[in-house]
């Protein structure tokens, strides 16, 4: 039996607009050929993102708790951030956004999982890295707005899948690298991947 992999397709666009310009992203609409139809789309044009499972030497996550405004929430999260720096490879951007977020750096990285947020609606994708051999970082970083507010917490793996499998903690991102980090360390984490692996199913990679 064949595996299971996603197909990416390249419909004809007819035309491509940016109906709204915002502030940290832009929603777009699509007009596309798709067997035979003609049909039109909006949706959040998105720059990507990376998110950052840091794991220590007792198989502790780093979670942080902010402000999300969408959801009038402080949620618990990983480290993460959008890809909005212009040239700046995924990884560096998640090596990056672990000393803004957390003062921290680390000195083994692994791909842990790819996904895409909600592609009905959005064209984001996003890629999350294991951090191991996790150390303060040279400077801390000065916080504003949301996460001005940020709360760190050390906790064990397993504590954190048993909250997301009880529903006590729901953030998609979190979520996804938690479950994916448990099955990725019962196998031994053969799972893993090269931190610098191309990324071709980035909406920006195929344009």
């Amino acid at each position: 039996m064949p595996g299971l992999q996603d197909d990416a397709v390249t419909p004809e666009i007819v035309r491509s607009d940016v109906v709204f310009d915002g502030r940290v992203w832009d929603i777009r609409r699509d007009t596309f050929l798709l067997e035979g139809e003609k049909i039109t789309r909006e949706y959040m044009d998105h720059t990507g993102a990376v998110a950052i499972l840091a794991l220590d030497e007792r198989e502790r996550v780093l979670l942080i708790k902010q402000y999300r405004h969408p959801v009038r929430m402080r949620d618990w999260e990983l480290p993460a951030g959008l890809l909005d720096i212009h040239g700046e490879a995924p990884l560096l951007a998640a090596q990056r956004e672990l000393a803004e977020e957390a003062d921290l750096v680390a000195e083994t990285w692994d791909l842990l999982t790819e996904f895409m947020t909600s592609p009905g609606g959005s064209n984001e994708v996003l890629r999350v890295y294991l951090a191991r051999g996790v150390s303060a970082a040279p400077e801390a970083f000065a916080r504003t707005e949301e996460e001005a507010g940020i709360e760190l917490r050390w906790v064990p793996l397993d504590d954190v899948v048993d909250a997301v499998l009880s529903r006590d903690l729901q953030n998609s991102i979190l979520a996804i690298a938690a479950l994916s980090a448990a099955a990725g360390r019962s196998r031994g984490w053969s799972t893993l991947g090269d931190p610098n692996a191309p990324w071709p199913r980035h909406p920006l990679e195929r344009r």
